[in-house]
């Protein structure tokens, strides 16, 4: 069998691999037959600056050996950088299939293991102090990794097949973001915690909801019936739980954000989220953004009051797809959440109309894809100026006009690009009739494209995920300080606020701290010896008071809480 053969051959197994463990055993024989596993071994490239990444590598390593940790520290402290001499170009992870530069991979681990390190070094070696200034700014020049979840109608359902495929890896960053068909995926994920997010990876729940939605669909759109907004409601109704974003926060620690536009002009599009709208009910920011103009009618969102009532949230206003404005809010999250390195699943298929494949295009090929887009905004400019000054006389025109531009003014990629190769020819059937068989094969193409990213995602994301956990044992696990020991520095206020579980380990931490002091100012004030005994006196009441001299001795009751 020629190579041509045995790698077509390879290409079939991987199309139909049922899982990523066995996907990656098959991607391993490619890579070895294209020569790409010897690629991976080769440091010699003009791709990215191997030099330098040898020499930081060789740097570290002996840092470590000598036990130099205050060097470590230091040499840590200038490099900390996702694109360190170019390592984090995309084309060095499309080369091989399971994986980039061993070079590349060696060095992010020596980072990783020289975090560990220093984390959990004594405090006599490196103060507590200096750590922690430390990783709270490391973190912050990082950054933080996000998914971002596009709108696509009913090919949304392929975004589950990539959410299954990154929880089952470890690799779901806690950041989020959905629009349109994306937002119904994001608000079940805001309201799931780790534990429940794992039944929607159960084939047998996974087939029965997707018997349902097919239901949905055909009792929908079955012998022309027209999509009612009340039959979207019982849609959202049954999959998010009722809980505004702070609810959902506290609860999951994900900060899920739903992008909205509005349905009026000269408003702008608005991200919510636990930080911009914490009372905000999800359910309706799922509606609102599965709106599709001319589909189904603006929705009015709700938010719960003091009183824990539902009642309108910015009632003067209407909003409808949140893929119309603001497809991937990359510079938003950015800004909120500090995320520098976005994950993109894109099934919007005015997009993949011109990003399908587009890694493995000619240059000329996507110049022109450019030049295209490029002019197609112009032309909407023009057009749109015209319509701006005829007022009201347009509004129809004008409103379209604004929506038009607004998808074409939106850029539809991030740094890491999941685009399913599942297509629907005719664009009516987003919207159509399907059953429980095409739901599913929906999803498992979702997951069969996210295959092939798990690897660049892992690399891409392993110090900002160490970082992560580093600080999250500083905050509330094993590595957290006496709090009179330390001041928290001004860069961990960028740290999101603790979650109900958290609150609850603070509470008991901070209890044993108290009784820890309640402790030791027995111990000075105990009658151990005469200079130290706390004297008393009873005033004309007849009570017993303490004495000016009990009371700086430290007594327990003038402890503060």
């Amino acid at each position: 069998m020629g190579n041509k053969r045995k790698m077509r051959n390879l290409d079939a197994r991987l199309n139909a691999a049922e899982s990523y463990e066995r996907w990656f055993e098959i991607a391993a024989e490619h890579d070895t037959l294209s020569g790409m596993d010897h690629w991976r071994g080769e440091e010699e490239t003009d791709l990215y600056d191997y030099a330098q990444i040898r020499l930081r590598l060789d740097r570290l390593k002996a840092l470590r050996k000598s036990k130099d940790y205050q060097g470590l520290l230091f040499a840590l402290n200038e490099g900390i950088h996702g694109n360190m001499g170019g390592m984090g170009k995309s084309v060095l992870y499309r080369m091989a299939k399971c994986g980039t530069k061993h070079l590349i991979e060696e060095y992010i681990d020596e980072i990783d293991s020289s975090l560990r390190l220093l984390a959990e070094l004594d405090d006599d070696i490196i103060p507590i102090q200096q750590k922690i200034e430390f990783f709270y700014r490391a973190n912050i020049c990082f950054g933080r990794s996000a998914l971002m979840l596009s709108g696509g109608g009913i090919l949304g359902f392929l975004h589950l097949g990539v959410v299954n495929v990154l929880a089952q890896q470890g690799l779901l960053p806690r950041v989020i973001s959905g629009s349109s068909a994306g937002a119904l995926v994001a608000g079940v994920l805001a309201c799931l915690n780790d534990d429940e997010l794992l039944t929607l990876q159960d084939p047998t729940l996974l087939h029965r909801e997707a018997d349902r939605e097919a239901s949905f669909f055909r009792r929908m759109l079955g012998g022309g019936s027209h999509i009612s907004l009340e039959d979207l409601e019982a849609l959202v109704d049954r999959l998010v739980p009722d809980m505004t974003f702070q609810e959902a926060y506290a609860k999951t620690g994900r900060q899920v954000s739903i992008t909205v536009a509005p349905a009026e002009p000269h408003q702008r599009s608005r991200l919510l989220n636990a930080v911009a709208s914490p009372n905000v009910y999800i359910r309706s920011a799922v509606m609102a953004s599965c709106a599709v103009p001319g589909v189904f009618p603006p929705v009015m969102l709700m938010a719960k009051n003091v009183h824990g009532e539902a009642q309108p949230y910015l009632p003067g206003r209407r909003w409808v797809d949140g893929s119309v404005a603001d497809d991937l809010p990359a510079k938003r999250l950015s800004r909120l959440f500090g995320t520098n390195h976005h994950i993109v699943s894109m099934v919007n298929p005015i997009a993949t109309a011109f990003l399908s494949k587009d890694e493995d295009r000619h240059p000329l090929s996507k110049a022109a894809g450019t030049f295209g887009v490029g002019l197609g905004r112009e032309v909407l400019n023009f057009y749109r100026g015209i319509a701006q000054r005829q007022g009201d006389s347009w509004p129809r025109f004008n409103m379209m006009m604004h929506g038009l531009h607004a998808l074409m003014d939106q850029e539809y990629t991030g740094d890491i690009n999941i685009i399913p190769s599942f297509r629907m020819a005719n664009p009516v059937k987003l919207l159509s009739h399907i059953d429980d068989k095409q739901l599913l094969e929906i999803v498992e193409h979702g997951q069969r494209a996210c295959y092939e990213k798990v690897e660049a995602i892992r690399r891409c994301t392993v110090i900002s995920r160490t970082l992560e956990e580093i600080l999250y044992r500083f905050e509330y696990g094993d590595l957290r300080p006496d709090a009179r020991k330390y001041r928290r520095p001004r860069s961990s206020r960028r740290r999101p606020p603790p979650t109900k579980q958290q609150l609850e380990v603070l509470k008991a931490s901070s209890k044993t701290d108290t009784d820890g002091a309640k402790a030791e100012n027995r111990k000075k004030t105990s009658p151990a010896s005469p200079s130290k005994r706390v004297t008393t006196q009873r005033g004309t009441s007849g009570k017993r008071g303490t004495s000016k001299r009990g009371s700086a001795a430290g007594s327990p009751s003038r402890v503060t809480h």
